[in-house]
């Protein structure tokens, strides 16, 4: 029986990991997976040993004061691959941990596949030779990174990105404006805040701001698209009563971005996910001052946006940091909404990049790399 450890340190990658553990268990219905993830993971059969959220933290000083439950997690982990032994190991994004973490499972034996590549890109180069030194093999998903891998004569393999598997709509534009009562002869705006606690709360109050002085200045109604982890209390909170309406969206997330004008979206995850559902957007960002300060100097691409790294030009606004006000905002949105030819110049380019990222095989194909890690590790 071919026994796996799987760890993922994102909600995102936990989604992704799910997909994986599924599409395996579909070639070895007999194997077993333990490790990180959520309920997703859970749902697959995994034997969940600590929540997703339990490693699910942004910023060099934030995780400082989370450093003795993240140990106590790393050293548990090891405990277990010690008696377990599993065959491999699938390590899903969240390299702060997760390449600590390959060091270790290297040195017990265990070899493994890490799925969703480090930004080496971007930034913290220096990561290519610890992966050299600890990673069998490595799946990536966006094709450009192939390149930096073979160069760095590491083992690696383009599989297609993730989104193109869960990117789905069921009802069309007028068929969700009317389920949500929501007026044909109105822009809809709607915002992406993040799915970590940190990130909503540095993003909402600039967030609230700027829905507050567009409704002043543009016919539009607003929603906002949110994690399915997340308290709804932890956005309405910032929503004070009086100020115009804002619905949440759960279920309907991809339809919601999808029927939108306009995307106001967190970098990560939800920019791509915006893009590849054809809908313009303005990309923004904002952690504590001093992780800014300190990461800063070691950015390597002057582009902060997945979408506009898979463009190789701005082809979306980015308001990073202190360029992140309500002002900002609101001065791009209403440039957008008033200028059609913007949006179809975005839509197209979007497509563009849709194409570029493969079939919606990702989950398989990592299944079938892990099938081949596993023969070996036995």
């Amino acid at each position: 029986m071919d026994r796996v450890l799987i760890v993922a340190g994102e909600k995102s990658g936990e989604t992704y990991g799910a997909a994986v553990v599924r599409r395996f268990r579909e070639q070895r219905p007999g194997s077993s997976f333990f490790g990180v993830g959520g309920t997703k993971m859970a749902a697959e059969g995994v034997e969940i040993l600590f929540p997703v959220e339990d490693l699910a933290v942004v910023g060099i000083f934030e995780i400082l004061g989370e450093l003795p439950r993240i140990r106590r997690i790393f050293s548990r982990l090891q405990d277990e691959v010690r008696n377990r032994r599993p065959a491999a190991a699938v390590l899903i994004d969240s390299p702060d941990f997760n390449l600590r973490l390959a060091k270790r499972l290297h040195a017990l034996g265990v070899p493994v596949l890490y799925y969703i590549s480090p930004t080496v890109w971007a930034w913290r180069p220096a990561r290519l030779k610890k992966i050299k030194r600890t990673v069998a093999k490595m799946c990536l998903i966006f094709p450009f990174e192939e390149k930096i891998y073979a160069d760095a004569g590491i083992p690696a393999r383009f599989v297609g990105h993730p989104l193109l598997e869960r990117i789905r709509t069921v009802l069309a534009r007028p068929e969700f404006f009317e389920k949500c009562r929501l007026d044909p002869e109105k822009k809809f705006i709607v915002l992406l805040p993040g799915s970590r606690k940190s990130e909503i709360r540095f993003h909402m109050p600039t967030l609230a701001e700027a829905v507050r002085r567009l409704a002043r200045q543009v016919p539009a109604q607003f929603g906002l698209v949110l994690a399915e982890d997340l308290d709804p209390a932890a956005v309405e909170k910032f929503l004070p009563p009086g100020g115009p309406r804002v619905d949440i969206f759960r279920r309907d997330a991809y339809e919601a971005i999808a029927a939108a004008d306009l995307a106001l979206s967190a970098c990560g995850t939800a920019n791509l996910e915006a893009a590849l559902l054809g809908t313009p957007l303005i990309a923004f960002y904002r952690i504590s001052p001093l992780t800014y300060a300190v990461g800063k100097p070691f950015v390597k691409t002057p582009l902060y946006s997945i979408v506009n790294i898979l463009a190789r030009e701005r082809l979306i606004p980015e308001l990073i940091q202190r360029d992140f006000t309500p002002e900002n905002l609101v001065r791009e949105a209403t440039t957008l909404l008033e200028h059609a030819d913007l949006r179809d110049r975005m839509k197209e380019r979007f497509r563009d990049i849709r194409a570029g990222l493969g079939k919606d095989t990702a989950s398989e194909n990592v299944a079938r790399e892990l099938a081949i890690l596993t023969d070996r590790g036995r």
